[in-house]
């Protein structure tokens, strides 16, 4: 995740213009809203080019190569475990995208030792118990686990192969500041959402339409045209299957260009993308997707 869009998303987020944030994290071919306006509160800011992503800062605790991970929300932080065979390490991120350092933290029941910002490692035997303050953790982890990153590589495949879905979303930044949203995505470059409670947006190509709650529809340029469906995360490491339910895969991974963490769920028979978790930076999200080629028209109002 740009910094930019970061910071703009967390921002927007807090002050409660939900389509603006959430717009940040989901349109992940852009870096996101520089600004908002009453004309355009789902603007969007020029794309970075591709594959010329940083990848994150030292002070960001990213996963050692290989390891196991999954990640939760944790309050304000996003807390992140990482199981290597003997050895655990631990990842606390604040709301800034910066590593959190201080924070008493037990693996099995050992203290553990500080392997950089927002970093601690202790040796340990999977499945691990975690301590953190007053948050206990027992996330089932085991330090070897078939690897999957094929099977991302062709979930991605598929994401961009769909014409339509549609899908249901829940973003929060903390316990307190979360927004629920319905969209509909159709290629190659149309996209339409509702925040419950909140604001109503329509891209097509170059055009888009913004609608204030209880207001009218307002119609502006769209200056980037947006790639669409395409799924959240941008590159995958340390892909590892939890667990195979016969008819799907869940699966965990590590983004170094979002940076963050991620759990898919993957239905074996068609590769689609059932259902999605993303832990980053002051970014909590769940998404449920439905509707594979199927979803409805997207048309100006």
């Amino acid at each position: 995740m740009a910094p930019v869009r970061l910071v703009a998303s967390i921002s927007a987020l807090a002050a409660g213009i939900a389509a603006v944030a959430i717009a940040a994290v989901r349109l992940q071919d852009t870096p996101g809203p520089s600004s908002s306006s009453a004309a355009a509160p789902f603007a969007i800011a020029s794309p970075a080019p591709r594959g010329r992503s940083a990848p994150p800062q030292p002070a960001f605790p990213a996963p050692p190569p290989g390891a196991v991970v999954l990640a939760r929300e944790d309050g304000p932080y996003a807390l992140a475990v990482a199981v290597l065979p003997g050895r655990a390490q631990v990842s606390v991120v604040g709301q800034q995208g910066r590593g959190v350092s201080g924070l008493p933290v037990t693996i099995d029941g050992v203290h553990a030792t500080s392997c950089g910002p927002g970093c601690y490692e202790a040796a340990a035997r999977a499945p691990i118990d975690v301590r953190i303050a007053s948050t206990t953790w027992r996330p089932g982890v085991r330090a070897t686990a078939p690897g999957a990153s094929r099977l991302v590589a062709r979930a991605g495949r598929a994401w961009r192969a769909l014409t339509s879905l549609a899908f249901s979303d829940r973003l929060g930044s903390d316990l307190t500041h979360v927004v629920l949203s319905s969209w509909r995505a159709v290629a190659p470059d149309r996209i339409e959402y509702h925040v419950q409670g909140g604001s109503d947006g329509i891209v097509i190509g170059d055009r888009r339409w913004d609608r204030d709650p209880g207001g009218t529809w307002i119609e502006s340029a769209q200056t980037v045209r947006l790639r669409q469906p395409v799924p959240l995360w941008q590159s995958a490491t340390d892909a590892h299957v939890l667990a195979d339910t016969g008819r799907a895969w869940r699966i965990s991974f590590y983004d170094p260009h979002t940076p963050g963490w991620f759990e898919i769920t993957v239905e074996k028979r068609t590769f689609h993308t059932l259902d999605l978790r993303m832990t980053t930076t002051a970014h909590f999200m769940h998404e449920r997707y439905r509707s594979f080629d199927a979803a409805a028209p997207i048309t100006s109002p």
